[in-house]
């Protein structure tokens, strides 16, 4: 069923109305074939670029739309209503291209972000190492500078969405030892010699999304490879992480709500000891219990984002944002199996997929566990 938004302007609306539109004529029919058959649809993001849905939050003068990121998560929160793995990379691509869009030059920024936000260039976001997920201080993959030639970068990034696939890799490297300031950003095109893509993870759920290690072995970087200052690398991977938090968040609202509806619809269809299995109290309540679950998530992420938009702190609730509602996800999609019963241990119906795509969302982006941890820092320090 669609969702009741509340939304700033017209060109919002108009915004919503579009996604919508696209996304069930374009994503909705081929989901499952397409997860079955672990494709990556890498036509519908340029699809979504020239439509100006890949742009959203990123300035008007480098071809974004400008819209405010209450708006633009509710655009990846209504694609993952129709295809989680597509709504992820939305969020993923635009975290890889955040980081120029904040921390690049002026040439950095009018050569790169028109081709990243109308879709020609897809991104992805190297941060994680094996040894190192929910730790980016201990990143050794390492870029060593070479005067007059740019760097040469050694080391592994794992768990890469788009690994493989990418135009463009926004990758995290170290570049000293310094303990506070030994990590630096760069941006690393597909094609440069040295980049190799390990071959994707054999997942659970969200197969078209492709994941897999990146691989620099002797990798030549240019000069102007480098985004923003030597050592200013966790910060730009710590300020774009929050703001990732809150794709995910968007991400989960999208899947659950998606699994509501489908059990919803299937408990007024199927009748049981006379009538239709949502006018028995205990599933009902099962489904009340679920809706609340939606609404309230998709309410703490909004609030998280209105915060973002009016430049007050909001790394806090990004986390509380990111644990509710992919928890809430992993709960709602648990639930809308067993509403189906027996039908919905099946892949004769989505909910199954959906509770495998669930999962991981409480896993990347920072683990629940790591989401606790930021959110009583926040608290001890008052």
């Amino acid at each position: 069923m669609s969702v009741q938004r509340e939304l700033p302007t017209d060109e919002a609306r108009d915004l919503i109305a579009l996604t919508r539109e696209v996304a069930d004529a374009e994503l909705a029919p081929r989901v499952n074939a397409d997860e079955r058959a672990e494709r990556f649809p890498r036509e519908v993001f340029s699809l979504l670029g020239g439509l100006g849905l890949l742009g959203l939050p990123f300035a008007e003068d480098v071809g974004g739309g400008g819209q405010p990121a209450a708006v633009y998560l509710q655009v990846v929160e209504e694609l993952a209503m129709r295809w989680a793995s597509v709504a992820l990379g939305v969020s993923v691509h635009t975290l890889s291209a955040t980081a120029i869009d904040r921390f690049g030059t002026g040439d950095q920024r009018a050569r790169l972000l028109p081709a990243m936000v109308g879709g020609q260039l897809l991104g992805a976001y190297c941060l994680s190492e094996a040894h190192a997920g929910s730790d980016p201080s201990a990143l050794i993959a390492r870029a060593e500078a070479r005067p007059g030639s740019g760097w040469v970068a050694d080391g592994s990034k794992a768990w890469v969405t788009h690994g493989g696939l990418a135009d463009y890799y926004t990758m995290f490297l170290r570049t000293s030892d310094d303990a506070r300031r030994g990590i630096s950003c760069f941006h690393v095109p597909a094609d440069t010699p040295g980049l190799l893509a390990g071959a994707p993870e054999d997942k659970m759920g969200m197969n078209a999304s492709h994941t897999a290690t990146m691989t620099l072995d002797g990798a030549r970087l240019g000069a102007d490879a480098l985004v923003g200052e030597v050592g200013q690398g966790l910060p730009i991977a710590l300020a774009a992480l929050d703001s990732g938090r809150l794709g995910v968040s968007a991400v989960a609202v999208g899947l659950a709500q998606s699994a509501l509806d489908h059990a919803v619809a299937y408990a007024r269809e199927r009748h049981s000891f006379g009538k239709p299995i949502i006018e028995h109290q205990g599933l009902a309540f099962l489904l009340a219990d679920m809706a609340a679950a939606v609404e309230s998530a998709r309410a703490t992420y909004l609030h998280a984002a209105r915060l973002s938009d009016a430049g007050r702190p909001y790394s806090r609730q990004a986390s509380v944002a990111k644990l509710l509602a992919t928890d809430a996800a992993m709960r709602v999609t648990t639930d809308a199996v067993q509403v189906f019963g027996g039908a919905g241990y099946t892949r004769d119906f989505p909910v199954e997929r959906l509770m495998r795509e669930a999962k991981v969302m409480q896993i990347f982006e920072g683990s629940n566990q790591i989401q606790r941890l930021v959110i009583a820092r926040h608290l001890a320090r008052g």
